[in-house]
């Protein structure tokens, strides 16, 4: 078939669909009916031989009618179907226009002008806003919190009680009555189980080290955990090589304390924030306060912060924080809703342990009514007398809670609740009991 049949043959709609696409294109869009001839059923104008007919992909933008000479000037469509370029989307508003001017084939057709100038490109988007729930920094390396060999050298753990104390013991239980023992457990489970509307932070400090904050803190961490049902955090807050993460039997330490300031949201849910913490074997959760190097000391703004966030998430928070009279301490016995000043027994750290007592006396808001102190024992062989001791902080308004020596206690390396003593679980629970009742007390 010829070409002048193929533009017979052509329906009478085409050229209204050509002319159509070349006035949106600019080329023919001041052409009138008359010079078209759309308007006497005609049907199209012939096309030029050579030129390309063009295939829509993308819409064109409008333009403004063009004038007549550009009109005039404007080129006709070709009947011959040859695939054409891919014409280029709109143009963004914010782009630049260059000026409108008579369209010419090579332009149409897709072909690059010869000395024309180069077509605007679409702006590139801006790279997106960082979140600001994400580290800037990459995350920290994770750290063991014991040399292995360490853990070799540490041995069979010991229990706390002795064989023959505990035989003693298990003869003892089946002359007497099980009931006072039962209600006291049940008061103490009771105590240990109140609900609280938001979460409760306990803060844990001392006059110095080495009198046992750290292990006073993981004995009431666990202890919350195993009785109540909803998450318990222990929290440390001394950077001076702690031994908080190896009492707590964590075996490797990676974000810390002041890692996870800049990075808690509000928008973060519980299991978001989880995977920032260490797991505890038993149950619970540990947020320690470094990596077991000497590093920057924990500063106030971060700590009152990694504590206002967390207390959406957990019910209790126990922190174990930095010696008096350190910054953080301070400001954790102060913005705290329970206290517990862990004393040794023994003249100088009882005498000191009464100065603090009267410290908190002062005060404004009455910080000695929800102040408990832990009498701790770390020999068998103690001079002082506990009741004396005792005693003797009691005349500064406050509950003593006498923790006796125990053997596995003093082995050091992480604590198993299975091998304490007697006496020890029931001096925990009391302390337990007794923190958890001023919390819940404070509104």
């Amino acid at each position: 078939m010829t070409q002048g049949e193929q533009r017979r043959e052509q329906p009478s709609g085409g050229g209204d669909w050509q002319r159509n696409v070349l006035r949106e294109l600019g080329g023919a869009g001041g052409s009138s009916p008359s010079e078209t001839g759309a308007g006497d059923g005609r049907g199209p104008a012939s096309a030029r031989p050579g030129e390309p007919t063009l295939r829509l992909v993308h819409p064109a933008p409008a333009r403004p009618p063009a004038t007549a000479p550009e009109a005039a000037t404007a080129p006709e469509a070709g009947a011959d179907d040859v695939p054409g370029p891919q014409v280029p989307g709109p143009v963004p508003s914010s782009a630049p226009r260059a000026p409108d001017g008579p369209a010419s084939p090579a332009r149409m057709s897709g072909t690059p002008a010869a000395a024309g100038p180069e077509p605007e490109r679409p702006a590139t988007p801006a790279a997106p806003a960082r979140d600001p729930r994400l580290p800037a920094s990459p995350a920290p390396e994770s750290s063991p919190t014991l040399d292995p060999r360490l853990l070799l050298a540490l041995g069979r753990p010991l229990h706390g009680d002795s064989v023959t104390r505990r035989t003693g013991r298990a003869l003892r239980k089946l002359t007497s009555s099980v009931n006072q023992d039962v209600a006291e457990q049940t008061r103490i489970a009771r105590e240990l189980q109140q609900p609280v509307t938001t979460g409760r932070v306990v803060a844990v400090t001392s006059i110095r080290g080495g009198v046992g904050k750290s292990t006073v803190s993981a004995l009431l961490g666990r202890t919350l955990n195993h009785y109540r049902h909803d998450p318990v955090l222990t929290l440390e807050a001394d950077t001076a090589l702690g031994t908080l993460p190896v009492r707590m039997g964590a075996e490797a330490v990676r974000w810390t304390c002041a890692d996870l300031a800049p990075i808690l949201h509000p928008s973060m849910q519980l299991t978001d924030v989880t995977g920032y913490l260490v797991p505890v074997s038993d149950g619970g959760w540990l947020l320690p306060a470094g990596r077991g190097q000497v590093g920057p000391p924990l500063d106030m703004t971060s700590y009152r912060k990694v504590t206002l966030a967390l207390r959406r998430y957990f019910a209790v928070t126990v922190a174990d924080c930095e010696t008096l009279p350190g910054e953080v301490a301070r400001t954790a016995m102060d913005t705290a809703h329970a206290r517990v000043v862990v004393a040794p027994t023994t003249a100088e750290g009882v005498g000191a342990t009464r100065q603090v007592l009267d410290w908190l006396a002062r005060l404004p808001h009455s910080a000695l009514a929800t102040t408990v102190v832990a009498l701790v024992s770390n020999t068998p062989d103690t001079l002082l007398d506990g009741k004396t001791a005792a005693g003797h902080l009691k005349e500064a308004g406050v509950t003593v809670v006498p923790v006796p020596y125990d053997r596995h206690l003093a082995g050091g390396g992480p604590i198993r609740t299975d091998l304490l003593s007697h006496a020890t679980q029931q001096a925990v629970l009391r302390l337990a009991a007794e923190v958890m009742g001023r919390a819940v007390r404070v509104r």
